[in-house]
């Protein structure tokens, strides 16, 4: 999760505070990223706004032409952005704690998008801070909870798990029957990438991915209710200030005065920039010229690029049963992406 996540379209970001999200949470649930997260940011990332923009969900479906490969790209760089940022992330962990690297990453995108977006804090209804306060907690608790599993578990199994969350929350909203299909292809998955039992990965950081997948759930829905209530980016940037104050009081208490070491912080600004900022930035331009089914598509690469990140980064091989597990988690994403789009397109 990845993050803010940094989910994912507008009207977030993964990693941890994952990219910003679709405006339809439906569609959304079918992507996979914290940060970013989100993190991951998925670990969010993938970090996310929902902001109402150009290119938005509520836009007709456009179909990828000749000019689809750019957006295709700029998407594809903000999930390697979200990902190697939380592989960044558990690098900095013995410098600051996961709680304590939790808190650099989400402050500092907050500091970021407050200097970039400048909301506007007056004229909103007590519903609408209700709503982002809602979001920033989901974000804050979904990038917890992915930081404390990648302290634990390799990073592409984390967000296998993780990615579990949006999944149900797609097949849920789906009311096709073959949405149960894709479950049940994931469910093979996390079969096959436990081993028959949690005990292969550790089973208190299988725990931690699997609360992040459904706090992921939850920052689908309020990233698309605050997208509707705040223009912009302006509901990302105050959701992410929430996120910031409810990992703040951890991350002091495991960090301490680390925090605030010269290196380290060079090091937490970095991971905010590329679990969040920079792949909100990527996936807000690319969705001006790519339909949100195929954007979902992408996002449900996730975990296979955070086990590539994971691997180049952090040296952790996959054994051929944890490869096959990642792809059929997943073929099974996609496959609910696509089984949504259809029953919507009816």
């Amino acid at each position: 999760m990845n993050d803010a996540r940094a989910a994912h379209t507008p009207a977030p970001l993964p990693a941890h505070t994952p990219a910003p999200l679709p405006a339809d949470p439906a569609t959304a649930a079918g992507a996979a990223g914290a940060p970013a997260a989100h993190p991951a940011d998925a670990t969010g990332a993938r970090a996310a706004g929902a902001p109402k923009t150009a290119g938005s969900a509520r836009e007709p479906a456009r179909e990828p032409g000749r000019g689809a490969l750019g957006p295709v790209a700029l998407v594809v760089a903000g999930a390697l952005s979200v990902q190697f940022g939380a592989a960044l992330a558990v690098l900095l962990m013995p410098r600051a704690g996961a709680l304590g690297v939790v808190t650099l990453r989400l402050a500092l995108a907050a500091l970021v998008l407050l200097v970039v977006c400048r909301p506007r804090l007056r004229g909103h209804s007590r519903a609408d801070w209700g709503t982002v306060i809602a979001f920033g907690v989901a974000m804050g608790g979904m990038n917890l909870t992915f930081y404390q599993a990648i302290d634990r578990i390799p990073l592409g199994a984390a967000v296998t798990l993780e990615v579990l969350g949006p999944l149900a929350l797609s097949v849920v909203a789906s009311r096709r029957a073959v949405s149960f299909l894709w479950a049940g292809l994931a469910l093979a998955g996390v079969v096959l990438l436990s081993g028959g039992g949690f005990d292969r990965l550790d089973p208190v950081g299988a725990g931690f991915a699997l609360a992040a997948g459904a706090l992921w759930a939850a920052y689908i829905v309020f990233s698309a209710r605050t997208g509707r209530r705040f223009p912009q980016a302006d509901g990302l940037a105050l959701a992410m200030v929430v996120g910031a104050l409810v990992s703040l009081p951890l991350g002091l208490a495991e960090a301490g005065t680390a925090l605030v070491v010269p290196s380290t912080l060079a090091l937490g600004l970095a991971v905010a920039l590329m679990s969040s900022v920079l792949p909100y930035t990527l996936e807000l331009v690319a969705l001006r010229r790519l339909p949100a089914p195929t954007f979902a598509v992408l996002m449900s690469l996730e975990p296979a690029v955070a086990a590539l990140a994971g691997f180049l980064v952090l040296h952790q091989a996959l054994s051929a049963t944890d490869a096959l597990a990642i792809t059929l988690v997943v073929a099974a994403s996609i496959g609910a992406v696509r089984a949504r789009t259809g029953s919507r397109a009816r």
